[in-house]
């Protein structure tokens, strides 16, 4: 009876377990990339609508304040966007699901919750612990 390795021994998914991350990732882009539209729509509309006599007007402000809140929107998801085509690539090169960091495989239930990760849990502690360890501390002087 052979034993099956662990994730953790392996060192990347397989063909099947590659495309079945490859129709999740597609299928979260397309709803990303809706999404998008949407906002981008939104942000037409924002932009059309706009009346020049609210300028300077506690209302222009608001206007302006949600204008600015749905470009982040949008900058996010385009991030976001990027971020799932990237991961297409990696699937591409079968370099999906390996942690940038230790090596090891990333958790497929992160994976799932995270589809563009590059990190595992414990790389991903790592890399910040160590970029807490690189950032020294303020002093008074240094003001």
């Amino acid at each position: 009876m052979s034993k099956q390795p662990t994730s953790k021994s392996k060192n990347c998914y397989s063909d099947e377990e590659l495309a079945n991350f490859k129709i999740m990732i597609e299928e979260k882009l397309e709803e990303a990339k809706v999404q998008l539209g949407e906002l981008k729509d939104q942000l037409r509309e924002l932009n059309e609508s706009e009346d020049t006599t609210r300028a300077g007007t506690f209302e222009g402000g608001a206007f302006n304040q949600q204008r600015e809140h749905v470009n982040k929107l949008a900058a996010r998801q385009q991030k976001f966007i990027r971020n799932l085509e990237y991961a297409l690539i990696r699937i591409r090169n079968k370099t999906y699901g390996v942690c940038s960091v230790t090596g090891d495989l990333i958790d497929k239930k992160r994976l799932m919750l995270v589809p563009h990760a590059t990190k595992s849990i414990e790389g991903k502690h790592s890399s910040q612990g160590r970029a807490k360890r690189v950032q020294k501390p303020l002093r008074e002087h240094d003001f």
